[in-house]
């Protein structure tokens, strides 16, 4: 190279460099730029030894990939050398292989190295050869061209899969009917995260989010809709690409064709998603460079200017240059709402966990950005992971430390806060309309606790209970009057509200379930299931009458008559339980097989307040319930039409019998308890709440 060609070259670098700079500075400011600089000079080992990376230098022997004859997706893998990358992928498929059926299609570009003789020797690969270089763009679309499957997976050959990496994204299209395209979690060999999801400008520029970030930090842990996503691993239908025409051959060889094919699917009518679920490690740069001004990354530059001119007009609804980072993530979004409960919800510990995760579901549907923080601090892998599959952030320790500190960074972001429960609306209210002064505050009372707790005191004849529910009324009432909207689950605790605090704006806003149907006759039907937990006070009373008066009733009747109960029970209470007939199952990861071999669901609840899960749950499957006239209120049940009532053991053991010997009576209530739910507790009913009290699009 001449003396003029590298200075040439020093300058373009050194202005190339300085873009970064100055855009790094406008996303995220001074601070954020510097930290930035220092993550990607961070000294760190070469590779994370918990991610199991594949060696490069492992000598070469057969084997064999997982594959299908009958696939559901086609990965497809172009190459052009480099094929110890290419094998340390295909090995990562054997190591991690997926429950899905797939098949493998590797598309060799005129590879210079011996990479085709080599991968022939590999069983369940589909082996493509191109005639003459097509490039990253003809190749894709080559391989396309013979896929079976109904997803196409493009995967870089610099890649390694991890576990889920293909269910991950199959998952999000089962759960958004919307999803055009979804794409993997991108991260270094050394563990950092190297991509989540990519931003675009008006200009047409694009930005690769959270490049250098901790992978497992909160903010890329949710699902999200992006602007793209990168093609080193993306999924979409097969019948969406070819209605798209593929890959477009005008960014051939490659660059700006997975931002192009994005912006195709969503003139579709359809979504592309950020998937973190499916953790794909990506050796960036092996297969292209890194250079804009060499090699295949040349083509970086001139495509912007192909892109920009095709999509000239979609642009002018992206954020314009010079957006901070921070706005530029949510630019799809109507704002950032915030809730608060007491711990991390897990939908099988119980009806209250059921219904917030609904809730923060809806939310995410209505276009607002989620965040939700757990007032003890916790939550484990798994819950992290399952609340950024309804695309909410988790604000959860070492990342948060408490809601205060985040509070004095973040209130000012806040279109809405929902704190749920007294205990942590008590401690927060204030502290909400002091440091998130624009947001709308909204309580989420999940039940009347004051309400409960003056019926546990009427049960039991307790004085020092009863002045505790008079203290909780006063402290419960005055954070109604605080709040701009209260949720309450019941129209029984609205008509009281209504009559207790009348200037209140109180909102309706009950259990949401999806309806199962029923799916067993009465004749294929035995046994009784009680679904609760001891960690809720009626449910351990319940729990105790059944082992005490109504199974012994029960049995009278039916001698082999059992009670299933569905809910943690403490060791210290088996004992005290041990009855026969009596099993307790504990926490059950699924209810479906339970409730599809029940006769009945029983509710023998004395106390409480609040619309019942355990109730709603076995109506949407289609099982008759017996229950108590306090457990149904405000359920809109109709006493021997909707539900049996019962309010002593003999009682629960009529109604039993009942259910037992009457197949038409059965078969009535089943019916109509599916009814119930779909007029009561369905999704839009919750979907319009939210909508009243946050306001419309």
């Amino acid at each position: 190279m001449t003396l003029s060609a590298r200075l040439t070259w020093r300058f373009k670098r050194l202005n190339y460099a300085l873009q970064r700079f100055r855009g790094s500075v406008a996303l995220r400011g001074w601070r954020g730029t510097l930290a930035r600089v220092r993550q990607e000079f961070e000294r760190r080992p070469t590779l994370d030894d918990s991610l199991h990376v594949e060696s490069l230098d492992a000598p070469f022997t057969p084997f064999a990939l997982p594959t299908s004859e009958q696939p559901l997706v086609s990965v497809i893998i172009p190459i052009h050398g480099k094929v110890a990358y290419t094998l340390a992928c295909l090995r990562s498929l054997v190591r991690n292989a997926a429950d899905a059926p797939f098949e493998v299609i590797v598309v060799d570009d005129k590879s210079p190295d011996d990479s085709a003789a080599l991968l022939e020797q590999i069983g369940g690969l589909r082996l493509l050869r191109n005639e003459r270089n097509l490039g990253f763009v003809g190749s894709c679309n080559a391989g396309a061209a013979v896929a079976r499957g109904q997803f196409l997976m493009f995967l870089n050959n610099d890649t390694q899969v991890m576990p889920n990496w293909l269910d991950g994204l199959l998952c999000c299209f089962g759960e958004h009917a919307d999803c055009g395209i979804a794409g993997s979690r991108l991260v270094y060999p050394d563990g950092r995260l190297q991509e989540a999801g990519g931003l675009v400008f008006a200009d047409g520029s694009c930005w690769t989010s959270g490049r250098f970030e901790q992978r497992d930090a909160p903010a890329w842990r949710f699902r999200r809709e992006v602007d793209y996503v990168s093609g080193a691993s993306l999924m979409i239908r097969r019948d969406v690409f070819e209605r798209i025409g593929g890959f477009d051959q005008r960014y051939a060889p490659a660059y700006y064709e997975d931002v192009d094919l994005a912006f195709a699917v969503r003139q579709q009518g359809l979504k592309v998603y950020y998937e973190p679920s499916s953790t794909i490690i990506h050796c960036e740069g092996i297969s292209a460079g890194t250079d804009l001004h060499a090699g295949m990354k040349r083509h970086q530059v001139t495509n912007q200017a192909t892109f920009v001119a095709k999509w000239n007009d979609a642009l002018n609804d992206h954020p314009p240059v010079g957006t901070s980072l921070m706005r530029a993530l949510r630019w799809r979004r109507r704002g950032r709402i915030l809730v608060v409960d007491s711990m991390t919800p897990e939908p099988t510990r119980d009806s209250g966990s059921l219904r917030l995760s609904a809730i923060l579901r809806l939310l995410d549907e209505q276009g607002w950005a989620v965040a939700f923080l757990p007032d003890d601090g916790r939550a484990s892998d798994e819950e992290v992971r399952a609340m950024g599959a309804l695309g909410t952030e988790v604000l959860c320790r070492p990342w948060v430390s408490d809601l205060p500190h985040w509070l004095r960074a973040h209130g000012h972001e806040l279109r809405a806060v929902i704190l749920c429960r007294h205990t942590v609306a008590g401690q927060y209210a204030s502290l909400v309309r002091k440091l998130a002064p624009k947001a709308r505050l909204l309580f989420d009372t999940v039940d009347l606790h004051f309400l409960r707790e003056q019926r546990a005191a009427e049960l039991s004849g307790s004085a020092s209970m009863a002045r505790q529910a008079l203290a909780s009324r006063k402290s419960e009432l005055a954070l109604i009057e605080q709040c701009d909207v209260t949720f309450v689950v019941s129209p029984h605790e609205q008509a009281l509200l209504a009559a207790e605090v009348p200037q209140a704006k109180v909102e309706l806003l009950s259990n949401i379930h999806e309806v199962h149907g029923c799916r067993q006759p009465q004749a294929l039907r035995r046994d009784f299931v009680f679904i609760g937990g001891f960690g809720h006070p009626p449910n351990a009373d319940a729990v105790r009458w059944i082992a005490s008066d109504i199974l012994p009733a029960l049995r009278k009747h039916a001698p082999d008559a059992r009670v299933h109960v569905l809910g943690d029970v403490p060791d210290s209470a088996r004992e005290e339980l041990r009855a026969p007939g009596l099993e307790l199952h504990g926490r059950v990861p699924d209810l479906a097989p339970w409730l599809d071999g029940a006769l009945a669901s029983l509710a023998p609840l004395r106390f409480g307040a609040g619309v019942k899960g355990k109730i709603n749950m076995a109506m949407s499957y289609g099982v008759p319930v017996i229950a108590t006239p306090l457990a149904v209120e405000g359920m809109h049940l109709e006493k021997g039409t909707d539900v049996l009532l019962a309010e002593t053991a003999e009682d629960f053991a009529q109604a039993a019998q009942e259910l037992q010997q009457n197949a038409d009576l059965w078969s009535r209530l089943s019916t109509a308890s599916i009814d119930n739910v779909k007029r009561h507790f369905s999704s839009r009913l919750a979907y319009e709440a939210l909508e009243r009290a946050l306001g419309k699009r």
